[in-house]
């Protein structure tokens, strides 16, 4: 049932506009995405083996939107209530490293162009030199 609600909510957007702040910029990127382990005093990813492969839609100053083949790693839901996420974006020499939570997810329709997931994810942090890579995609 919380498929199909994320699901209309999504087209109604798409309807009546969209209420977002930040603009977005269609542009696909190549994303790894990691869990944070919560009882770690520092930011500490999970193991390589840990993550999930993918791109993104879209991003924006103050999100993301990610296309990811599944939402749970193991046992470890994505989605969940204020799971913070490590997401490496191919970028030059070296990846811009973001930390963000997920604010909404739905299922994609297996007809569509993209496949799996598509994941909201709202930035909550970013070193300043990373921030500065970033904000250059932005333009």
């Amino acid at each position: 049932m919380p498929e199909l609600i994320r699901s209309i909510a999504g087209r109604v957007r798409e309807y009546l506009g969209n209420r977002r702040r930040a603009p977005r910029y269609r542009i696909r990127l190549s994303v790894r995405v990691s869990p944070v382990k919560a009882a770690m005093p520092a930011r500490v990813s999970t193991t390589d083996g840990d993550a999930l492969y993918g791109y993104t839609r879209d991003i924006s100053a103050s999100g993301l939107a990610l296309i990811l083949p599944a939402i749970r790693i193991n046992n470890i839901y994505l989605t969940g209530e204020d799971r913070t996420l490590e997401i490496l974006i191919e970028h030059e020499s070296e990846p811009i490293v973001i930390y963000g939570i997920s604010a909404r997810y739905e299922k994609l329709e297996e007809d569509a162009a993209d496949k799996g997931y598509l994941v909201g994810v709202k930035i909550t942090e970013v070193s300043a030199e990373d921030r500065k890579r970033f904000n250059a995609l932005l333009k």
